[in-house]
């Protein structure tokens, strides 16, 4: 199975001056557990996670005030649509991270997780006899 037949295509993108709040706030009504940053002016793509708004409450900062382009995820591990699974499961793994940006012509194209390899690999796991 293919990256492609596991991403979510319907992606989550803010821009780099979203506070982590509205972040936090658009990323519960989607139930995603990551953003896309798109900053224009730095030239790049980015990713903002759960666990980095975590990391920035947890250390007393205030949610209102901190802004995406600070805790933003730059140097990041690009996925293609045509990665298998195991592939990106291996990105993922060796990277410690959750999420892959999957880009397709050099556009963002959709995000992959571990939850959505999960999801994937579980019915094929359940069918193996014991």
């Amino acid at each position: 199975m293919l990256v492609r037949d596991a991403m979510s295509t319907v992606v989550l993108t803010i821009g780099p001056a979203h506070t982590l709040r509205q972040a936090a706030a658009l990323m519960s009504a989607r139930k995603v557990g990551a953003a896309i940053v798109l900053d224009p002016d730095a030239g790049g793509i980015g990713i903002l996670t759960e666990r980095d708004i975590l990391n920035s409450v947890g250390r007393g900062q205030d949610p209102d005030a901190e802004r995406a382009h600070a805790h933003t995820t730059n140097d990041v591990v690009f996925a293609a649509p045509t990665w298998t699974l195991e592939e990106a499961a291996g990105a993922m793994a060796h990277g410690g991270f959750r999420h892959l940006i999957v880009l397709d012509r050099d556009e963002p194209a959709g995000v992959v997780s571990v939850r959505d390899i999960i999801r994937c690999w579980a019915p094929a796991r359940q069918r193996v006899p014991a």
